[in-house]
């Protein structure tokens, strides 16, 4: 695997002492069986004759068999270079790409031409632009409903600097779920994710909620956490107003990022994925290869239904799918229990 950083910079001494330890064997239990349904075959074909662009395929998602059998998949905004740098990160940090003001239309008529039930759209911090990409998110969002009105979206979002103004950008395109992810747990998140802050990405959720959002995050474990620190983290969501929480084993990208402190076995997941239920959270998937998309508009479905909110119509198939399927799949693609 190639340790190769973007054009035009160097790498940092992080990256260097990270290099400095081999990538790690994965366990046996961590492993993907491809299934191609008609679903997924059809959206292959698409994709390829229409040259689409997913997060899905660019990013080696293991679970796109799954997704897209299930007519989902994740669009990335904003450009492929981040202004910010995480360690665990595939998407690097670099000179951000040009303002694309047209780019929502273009995911937008993907959705069409793709057929799909439920998009994610997730972006690239832009602390280069005085919005912070804001409108860029939330327009991806309109025009998303405005040419596919029977299609749910969600939205990963970065945390736009905790600032109010920029997140009700967001918040007024009404994205059906708002998603913005914690990844770690306290003691260790300034030295994984430098440019964000722990309490305020708790804040960040609880001001979602407050716009009546379906609110979700994601804890990524094996960097380095305790298992009572996965519990407070869990907890602290939950108080913040997560509705939804997906939680899944880190898996080094290259050998520039942070190496696998451990890893977590299925029957631990099946545990905390208990333990998340018991502190009530709507929606919970956990699994070593679940990612923070993965079956994400059954789990918005099943949440909106806990919440005794109605599905729109339009979206009443979400509803109708059955999550038992991502559960049974637990020896198979994500491994979700």
């Amino acid at each position: 695997m190639s340790a190769a950083v973007p054009e035009g910079r160097k790498m940092l001494r992080l990256e260097i002492r990270n290099a400095e330890t081999p990538i790690e064997k994965k366990p046996e239990w961590i492993k993907t069986k491809a299934r191609f349904g008609p679903e997924y075959r059809e959206l292959q074909t698409l994709v390829k004759t229409q040259d689409l662009h997913t997060v899905c395929q660019e990013a080696g998602c293991p679970n796109i068999f799954e997704c897209w059998e299930d007519r989902e998949a994740t669009f990335l905004i904003g450009g492929s270079q981040c202004t910010r740098r995480c360690d665990f990160c595939q998407i690097d940090t670099g000179k951000p790409a040009d303002y694309d003001r047209d780019e929502p239309r273009r995911v937008a008529e993907s959705v069409v031409s793709m057929n799909l039930r439920y998009a994610t759209v997730t972006g690239v911090a832009r602390d280069d632009l005085p919005d912070e990409g804001a409108w860029l998110h939330a327009e991806t969002v309109r025009q998303i409903h405005a040419l596919n009105p029977g299609t749910g979206v969600e939205i990963l979002a970065t945390d736009f600097s905790g600032n109010p103004s920029l997140l009700a950008e967001v918040f007024s395109s009404r994205p059906e779920v708002f998603a913005h992810n914690v990844e770690t747990v306290p003691r260790i998140f300034k030295r994984i994710r430098p440019a964000f802050r722990y309490e305020r990405s708790l804040d960040v959720i609880t001001q979602a909620r407050d716009a009546r959002l379906i609110t979700k995050s994601n804890l990524i474990l094996g960097m380095g956490e305790t298992r009572e620190e996965i519990s407070q983290a869990l907890q602290d969501l939950h108080d913040a107003g997560c509705d939804i929480i997906t939680v899944t084993q880190y898996l080094r990208p290259s050998p520039r990022h942070l190496p696998v402190a451990s890893w977590v076995k299925p029957e631990e997941f099946l545990e905390i994925k208990e333990e998340a239920e018991e502190i009530g959270f709507l929606g919970v998937l956990a699994g070593p290869l679940v990612r923070s998309s993965y079956r994400a508009g059954r789990l918005w479905a099943q949440s909106m239904q806990r919440k005794g909110w109605d599905v729109p119509p339009a979206l009443s198939g979400l509803a109708l799918a059955s999550l038992a399927e991502a559960a049974a799949s637990q020896n198979g693609f994500a491994q979700a229990v």
